[in-house]
């Protein structure tokens, strides 16, 4: 597997994980049993295309992270599909930090994988 392009790698928030959410988090692929994950950490990364100019399409990524911010790339919670726009992708992740505080992310990004 390809290690991320964290040049490219853009954190938008650590938020702490709410009961609803964590419960969800459990259940999901993401969960790790016994790590310390008791925040999300929502960031846009860039994903570069393969050609010759260097060109990115952007996505926006949800992963399970403890109190500092440390965090497994390997296992995010979610993963948007690329876009083009840094704009549509900065967006989308600041409706995900909405929808985190409310303690409403899994249902969120459940919603938007069906879109």
């Amino acid at each position: 597997m390809k290690t991320p392009n964290y040049h490219d790698f853009y954190q938008k928030a650590l938020i702490p994980i709410g009961l609803n959410d964590l419960m969800s988090l459990k259940d999901s692929d993401a969960y790790i049993p016994g790590s310390p994950s008791t925040h999300w950490l929502i960031a846009v990364e860039g994903v570069q295309l393969p050609q010759p100019k260097i060109y990115y399409h952007w996505k926006v990524s949800i992963y399970p992270a403890d109190c500092e911010g440390d965090f497994n790339w390997k296992k995010p919670y979610y993963c948007s599909a690329n876009m083009e726009s840094i704009d549509s992708a900065t967006k989308l992740a600041s409706s995900f930090v909405c929808s985190s505080k409310k303690d409403e992310l899994s249902s969120t990004t459940i919603l938007e994988k069906i879109s």
